[in-house]
């Protein structure tokens, strides 16, 4: 270890621990560089079997980096892995595999079309024909169902079946495969409260099993709900092993960042005025998708100027195509949006270039998909959707001067690490990527700020910072309309809440009023209203 622990597990009880052959997970002096960039240094960690252990820290402080190389995804400069007491060379994901370690991740690895047992049999056949294949697994499946508390129909479509049971499909496909070792990668993302609930009781029975779970989330009130012990790694080093028993998220958030964090509140201090204009206003706004579906379902809303209309509701219920209609990546079928004081409808689209123009900008939800571009460097990622300015490009030439010395500046300002224009977008953590792309955004001082996600595999005191931000432009009179499945994030920023379900909006809430369990019934379309 290459830090002294805060007070919670030693080298001494690591030590203890391997020699009473309790220990699933062994990594001595795990060391790892891409180029420059130092992500793992003398990693220790030792895990015991049967336990839950969480893995925490902030954006590029290595927790993927360590989770890969023990998966097999990237192989260690330096250092060794013992699983169950044994030196291992993981090389690739099937020889973690054959070592008995799973992984679910954040985006599952699931084929839409196939049937929850097909999914689950890709790979492990066990025969050369498929019905004898098929045959195997239903037994070994309800044994596996029986054991862990994993009832779910294996005859089902995958797609059609919700997150919370598509994620039962990737843990129960990692025990097909005789995982005794289970790595979840931020497991309760896309789940609502419920869903998540149900989840942290099938790591119980997995843990009453005997089955070792290591946790990576960003969640701290799950750490201390569901794990055993946790690790906290900065900047590539671990610097600290605890009993969960003994810490608290105070704790573990100032080991993450390395210095104390203030307790924020963002409510309103002044209340905002009636006579306040809207600054998006939405009228029965409908839309199916290519393939028919219906994702609007006839939607009305409204955000005025200096407000956060929170958008709460389970991934894939209508809020991504809300915030691809209203930043003019999508043309409506039905209905209209007044944004900024500018028309939106069927006969009168807007792109979304013209809505910059407009002074309403946009964080999308998928930064890899409509954020930025991997194979740009950070400086052309910082510029997109700008590059038409005199600035940044004269005559057709880029003004690359100006762009990275813009591009340092945001960086500054957002904490993007590293800070170097010139990596590639791709070289970046997630949540580092995340920061980029809300920096381009929010330094530009919009009028209406539209945002996907916005703290989305962000560490704890990125997230301080990003809702400072968002606070701050909504101080100043900005109308911000936040989707985010988070619903801390929605409880802590907003005045109003509007909770989506299969494309309709089905309940609207002041933030005052709100609390996690009426908005995880409402978005799971369970609420009764008594006074109705």
């Amino acid at each position: 270890m290459s830090s002294a622990s805060a007070g919670g597990t030693s080298n001494a009880d690591i030590a203890s621990a391997v020699a009473t052959k309790s220990v699933a997970i062994q990594l001595r002096g795990i060391s790892k560089r891409f180029g420059a960039v130092r992500a793992n240094q003398d990693i220790d960690l030792a895990v015991q079997r049967g336990t839950i252990h969480g893995i925490v820290g902030e954006n590029g402080a290595g927790k993927s980096t360590l989770m890969s190389i023990l998966y097999g995804f990237y192989q260690a400069d330096s250092g060794d892995i013992l699983i169950n007491g044994e030196p291992k060379k993981i090389r690739n994901s099937k020889e973690a595999i054959a070592c008995g370690i799973g992984m679910v991740h954040q985006h599952f690895m699931l084929v839409d079309t196939f049937t929850v047992l097909e999914n689950i049999m890709l790979g492990a056949e066990t025969h050369a024909l498929i019905e004898h294949s098929a045959a195997d697994a239903r037994g070994a499946l309800q044994a596996l169902s029986d054991n862990y508390q994993l009832s779910l129909d294996i005859d089902a479509i995958t797609g059609k079946l919700p997150v919370g049971e598509q994620q039962r499909c990737e843990i129960l496909k990692a025990l097909y495969r005789k995982a005794e070792i289970l790595i979840l990668d931020e497991p309760t993302g896309v789940l609502t409260p419920q869903e998540a609930d149900q989840l942290f009781k099938v790591l119980d029975a997995l843990r009453e099993q005997g089955v070792t779970v290591i946790l990576i989330t960003h969640k701290l009130r799950e750490i201390m709900d569901i794990t055993d012990t946790v690790s906290v790694l900065r900047r590539g080093e671990m610097v600290a092993h605890l009993n969960t028993a003994d810490t608290s998220i105070q704790e573990l958030a100032e080991l993450m960042v390395g210095r104390k964090l203030l307790a924020q509140d963002f409510r309103r201090q002044i209340p905002l005025p009636a006579e306040a204009e809207n600054g998006i206003e939405v009228t029965n706004l409908s839309h199916r998708d290519a393939q028919d579906k219906l994702r609007l379902d006839n939607v009305s809303l409204h955000v005025k100027r200096g407000e956060i209309l929170g958008v709460a509701g389970v991934a894939g219920n209508g809020q991504s195509m809300l915030l691809e209609v209203l930043s003019g990546i999508t043309v409506p079928d039905h209905g209209s949006v007044v944004i900024n004081g500018h028309t939106i409808s069927h006969d009168q689209p807007i792109n979304p270039r013209q809505l910059r123009e407009y002074k309403v900008n946009h964080v999308p939800e998928d930064r890899l998909k409509l954020g930025l571009v991997k194979a740009f460097t950070a400086a052309e990622s910082s510029v997109l959707g700008y590059l038409h300015q005199e600035k940044f490009s004269w005559r057709g030439l880029l003004q690359l001067n100006t762009i990275k010395s813009l591009c340092k500046k945001l960086m500054g300002n957002f904490d993007v690490r590293p800070g170097n224009p010139n990596l590639k977008s791709a070289s970046f953590s997630g949540g580092n990527q995340q920061k980029l792309i809300l920096a381009r955004e929010l330094e530009k001082n919009p009028e209406v700020l539209l945002v996907g996600q916005p703290t989305r595999g962000v560490d704890i005191g990125a997230i301080e910072l990003i809702h400072q931000r968002i606070v701050a432009m909504r101080d100043a009179g900005c109308a911000v309309l936040l989707v985010s499945v988070e619903l801390d994030e929605i409880l802590a920023l907003s005045d109003r809440i509007v909770v989506m379900y299969e494309g309709k909006v089905v309940g609207e809430l002041t933030g005052d009023a709100a609390d996690k369990t009426t908005l995880g019934l409402m978005m799971a379309n369970a609420f009764e209203n008594d006074a109705a």
